[in-house]
């Protein structure tokens, strides 16, 4: 009897430490984060893009305005998320939340570094598959998408590391 009350008092302590002896999913580990905005570009009006659309920063606009097929009058942001990286999972962003009009899908090809990471990506429109590629990704270097027209415009989506 002693020796089951004392089995008891044990299996007690430790339910009731907090400790947990269950098995960490590796897979689930955190590797980083990734950074999804979408903009609209236009050489008309650029109110077209909706009232919740935001003025862009001079240096984003500069950097976009380097590439000539990026290249527009004016620029406005509609949308970003951040979203975790694990390391053996499939991730999904939803940069124009609430709406699931442009999704993002991207999990690791490889174990990502500090400043890189390979991903397999893909760019999701109105439920459709639209692109389907592998990105390398450094840091300070982020990937641009030039989207469909929309609006009198394009959308552009930008895939880079977050900070």
């Amino acid at each position: 009897m002693r020796t089951f009350i004392k089995l008891a008092i044990t299996v007690c302590a430790l339910f009731f430490s907090g400790k947990s002896f269950a098995v960490e999913d590796a897979g689930r580990a955190k590797v980083g984060k990734l950074e999804i905005t979408v903009y609209f570009a236009t050489n008309g009006d650029p109110a077209a893009a909706g009232e919740r659309a935001q003025e862009i920063s001079m240096r984003i606009r500069d950097r976009l305005r380097r590439e000539e097929k990026l290249k527009f009058d004016h620029y406005r942001a509609l949308g970003a998320e951040t979203q975790t990286i694990f390391r053996s999972y499939e991730n999904w962003a939803q940069p124009l939340k609430p709406s699931d009009e442009i999704l993002v899908r991207f999990e690791t090809r490889t174990q990502p570094t500090k400043d890189s990471v390979f991903l397999d990506l893909e760019l999701w429109l109105a439920r459709k598959k639209i692109l389907k590629t592998d990105a390398a990704l450094q840091a300070g270097k982020p990937l641009y998408v030039l989207g469909p027209e929309w609006r009198g415009g394009r959308l552009i989506i930008e895939v880079g590391l977050a900070s």
